[in-house]
């Protein structure tokens, strides 16, 4: 009897110590879940801040504020010795801001104004307006002593204030724009003669010392440039090196030598592949300082160990016995790879080749250091033209002092993360299409 009490009482002893333990395990199982649901949470909530500040900034840069105004090509203005068919260069170097200033100064109804009141009115305008009235009279001269309706582009600050970025309630020394052209602006919005239309000129225009003329084109092109190198060089070295030490290198000290210094390169930081890039091709090769090319190539040593071991996963996924079975019925080692193996690791080296470009195209430190932060007005029309590239434009707005180019610069992130976006969105679907699954 005792004995059958005893065992009773062992049995509810191990039962409640199984019953605590599994408490235990429980509690920490909800606590491990509970962590990593705070740890997304969290991370998300950083992403929707970034967001939200990139975006609240950046978005009003894709909009840009113009004023209409009544233009008249006055030739006692552009030519009043009429000599333009002896001398062309007088239609380049005539004062074409003082047309538009006129013009505005007639839609204001301002007559004899004071020269204090003609610098501020001069202020409403883009100095651009210059170089757009000139290509219009050159391409058409028909235009001379004739008025034509032109919406011109207004000036930063004046476009920053149309936009509601300007504090108007301090005082008129504290800010950039004057009572004056406050009072301007809005009876030009009365008349439906001022408005905010698409910034064409942010994805066609060059760089500019002016905001509201400054533009990503050439930083657009210089990025174009050099992703069509990184990838026309990094994928067929890459597949290559990957396909030998995988199929046919042998196994010994120095391609394990090899393999880890593959590896260890993919986590050297960028800005010594820039100092390699500046000593390798402009000091010892005399390639041309911030060119594409040189930018390309430093990228492409820098997406170069990505791409291997991003296509040797790929090799290694592929099932022995495919390369078994061709093997089998009397193909060559280069025939099976050929054939079979790399038809079936293409998905994987794709999807490797499309997220190295991805973080090609938004380094920006060894671009610094090779040059790519020079001043590019014109469009690049080689890869050996000077050029710059998107993050380094970001860079260099950014530095900038005026105000308007906060808003241009997270304008510019905006586009920056919209392609690193589609490039990745590229990446899944491409892998999902043509995945195999063994």
């Amino acid at each position: 009897m005792s004995n059958s009490v005893a065992d009773t009482s062992t049995a509810s002893s191990v039962t409640k110590k199984r019953d605590l333990n599994l408490k235990k395990r429980y509690a920490a199982e909800r606590r491990f879940r509970a962590m990593g649901i705070g740890a997304i949470a969290i991370g998300l909530f950083f992403l929707a801040a970034l967001l939200f500040t990139v975006v609240s900034k950046g978005y009003t840069a894709f909009w840009q504020t113009s004023i209409a105004l009544e233009i008249t090509f006055d030739e006692g203005v552009i030519d009043s010795a009429k000599k333009r068919v002896e001398d062309p260069n007088i239609l380049l170097m005539a004062n074409y801001p003082r047309l538009a200033r006129n013009a505005l100064q007639s839609q204001l109804g301002l007559e004899k104004p004071t020269k204090p009141i003609l610098k501020q009115l001069d202020g409403m305008i883009s100095n651009g307006v210059r170089v757009q009235l000139r290509e219009m009279l050159l391409s058409d001269p028909t235009l001379m002593g004739k008025t034509q309706k032109v919406w011109v582009l207004a000036e930063a600050n004046i476009d920053s204030a149309f936009k509601g970025q300007i504090d108007l309630s301090v005082a008129e020394k504290n800010r950039k724009v004057s009572d004056a052209q406050i009072g301007w602006i809005d009876d030009l919005n009365s008349k439906g003669l001022i408005a905010q239309k698409f910034n064409t000129g942010l994805f066609f225009n060059g760089a500019s010392s002016r905001p509201e003329m400054a533009g990503m084109g050439a930083a657009i092109i210089g990025s174009f440039y050099m992703m069509l190198i990184v990838l026309i060089q990094a994928l067929p070295i890459g597949v290559a090196a990957s396909v030998y030490l995988e199929e046919f290198a042998p196994k010994n000290r120095w391609t394990d030598l090899i393999e880890v210094n593959i590896n260890n390169l993919a986590a050297v930081p960028s800005i010594v592949y820039g100092l390699l890039g500046l000593a390798l091709f402009i000091n010892i090769a005399h390639l041309p300082r911030s060119a594409s090319l040189v930018g390309g190539l430093v990228l492409t040593l820098i997406t170069l160990p990505t791409i291997i071991i991003a296509t040797r996963a790929a090799l290694r996924a592929v099932p022995p016995s495919i390369r078994s079975a061709a093997l089998g019925v009397g193909a060559s080692k280069m025939q099976m790879v050929s054939h079979h193996v790399l038809p079936l690791a293409a998905p994987g080296i794709l999807t490797g080749t499309i997220i190295g470009l991805a973080q090609a195209l938004g380094e920006t430190a060894p671009l610094l250091l090779i040059g790519m932060v020079a001043f590019v007005a014109d469009f690049p029309l080689t890869p050996l033209d000077p050029a710059t590239a998107l993050p380094v434009q970001i860079f260099m707005w950014a530095n900038e002092a005026e105000r308007a180019f906060v808003e241009r610069t997270s304008g510019a992130i905006i586009v920056l993360l919209m392609f690193l976006a589609v490039m990745n969105i590229a990446a899944i679907i491409l892998r999902k299409r043509f995945e195999r699954r063994w």
